[in-house]
């Protein structure tokens, strides 16, 4: 155990870092052998280790923290976010982390880790030795990939659950730095059909309603998005929460 109390202070680390630590490679290669032979530490993916707690027998890095150390450059977006924020409904084993550093899916711990091409760099916060994208970053990422990551139905089930005051000049800021039309479209449909519990200004639909695109779209694939708002050119439900609840009666746009 000579080297494990330095290993606790890293609590993950590279073959790189631990030549730094003992001085040659081999000795790197060798020590990382003895340890996870022990139990002291685990692989988590091709040489990135965690070290392990021995009075719980557990990682001392949960999910978050492990994903957002794979790279300088690593934070945890979308549903995982949520997730971190509180706001789903169930359990999730897939953890998404925002890199420009390509990787292979891979599995630690029950926990799929999966690479999001990070399309800004704005918004991300630092908690508990976690970095994550600040909750209206990823209300808006989570629109604008809710096919390709959760899904509407959850993406939509995760917004209903946000309690939180939400800051309009961030939410602006995230949407101006993705300049996207079709994604202002969405974002102002949504956000508005449940206003009720965000309480934004008309300041913010306004804004949103300069930029949306001139195209008329579909919110998503549902065979629901049979009503056109014109608002928004954008097909949609006729009520937003059949989206969550199908079969509900709706109403007239």
């Amino acid at each position: 155990m000579k080297y494990y109390k330095e290993l606790l202070k890293m609590e993950c680390f590279t073959r790189e870092d631990l030549v730094g630590l003992v001085g040659s490679y081999s000795g790197a290669n060798s020590l990382i052998y003895d340890y996870l032979k022990k139990g002291y530490i685990e692989r988590v993916r091709n040489n990135f280790y965690v070290v392990i707690n021995l009075q719980t027998n557990a990682p001392v890095l949960n999910e978050y923290q492990i994903g957002s150390r794979l790279f300088d450059d690593a934070y945890m977006s979308h549903h995982t976010a949520f997730e971190y924020y509180g706001y789903y409904n169930q359990r999730y084993f897939d953890c998404y982390v925002s890199t420009n550093h390509r990787f292979e899916d891979f599995c630690y711990g029950s926990v799929n880790y999966h690479r999001v091409k990070p399309g800004t760099n704005i918004e991300i916060n630092q908690e508990d030795g976690s970095k994550i994208t600040s909750l209206e970053r990823t209300m808006i990422e989570s629109i604008k990939d809710m096919k390709k990551i959760s899904g509407t139905e959850e993406v939509i089930k995760c917004l209903m659950m946000i309690e939180d005051k939400l800051d309009e000049e961030k939410l602006l800021k995230v949407l101006q730095q993705y300049n996207n039309g079709f994604l202002y479209q969405k974002c102002g449909y949504i956000f508005e059909s449940l206003n009720s519990q965000f309480n934004l200004s008309a300041n913010f639909f306004n804004e949103c309603k300069k930029h949306i695109s001139k195209t008329i779209k579909y919110l998503d694939d549902s065979s629901l998005c049979i009503a056109f708002n014109k608002k928004w050119n954008l097909y949609v439900p006729m009520n937003i929460y059949e989206l969550v609840d199908k079969g509900v009666v709706g109403y007239e746009l």
